[in-house]
């Protein structure tokens, strides 16, 4: 079962690939509910948050219940790996929050961490891809590194595609894309969410 292997390689490495986490039907519904209208991703949080365009350069909506049944659906989906790994991992997981992440021809985000210092409320991250006719000429692949900054993965964003890892431990970019990438960025938290939205995305 795949939340089996997905428990188990966040046990032993602390990061996993699920191919297939949607079939190709429900990734096509849930492009559906891709929205038209788009903000300017930020860095930081509260009083510290900016534009930075030398760091990042992609657009983001945050996803509600309210955009239609497949976002209630995937958002159920989180909710069940939630649930789980708190059942197996004691991370005490309180809900989950993401947003659309669109990167058009162009578009990177350089090397980060999504756990804020002092403030590591975001524990598991979470990217979902949904670019059905991805073509390794686009671009857009994630990098993901070890604390001591060795390369770790490269990952095709293909349509269908779950990545999961510790927020705190892997250090991760998007390379340059050359076609319309969408995504789902999500972080599996540990406290609420409130009105000031944290502005990392994947």
């Amino acid at each position: 079962m795949a939340l089996d292997a997905l428990l188990d390689a966040i046990a032993d490495q602390g990061w996993f690939i699920w191919d297939d986490f949607l079939a190709p039907e429900q990734v096509q519904r849930l492009s559906e509910c891709v929205p038209e209208a788009w903000h300017r991703a930020r860095i930081g949080r509260h009083d510290d948050v900016q534009r930075e365009a030398t760091i990042r350069s992609d657009k983001i909506q945050w996803l509600s219940q309210t955009m239609g049944q497949p976002i209630q659906d995937y958002l159920e989906r989180m909710e069940q790996i939630r649930q789980t790994v708190n059942r197996d991992f004691f991370l005490g997981l309180f809900e989950y929050e993401a947003h659309f992440a669109k990167y058009e021809q162009g578009d990177f985000y350089k090397k980060h961490l999504d756990a804020f210092r002092g403030q590591e409320n975001r524990k598991l991250t979470t990217v979902f891809y949904m670019n059905s006719d991805w073509q390794p000429a686009d671009g857009g692949e994630l990098k993901l590194y070890d604390l001591d900054d060795h390369l770790i993965e490269t990952i095709a964003p293909v349509a269908g595609r779950l990545v999961v890892f510790l927020s705190e431990k892997f250090p991760h970019e998007v390379l340059t894309t050359n076609a319309e990438r969408i995504s789902i960025a999500g972080w599996f938290r540990t406290n609420g969410v409130t009105e000031n939205k944290l502005d990392i995305a994947n």
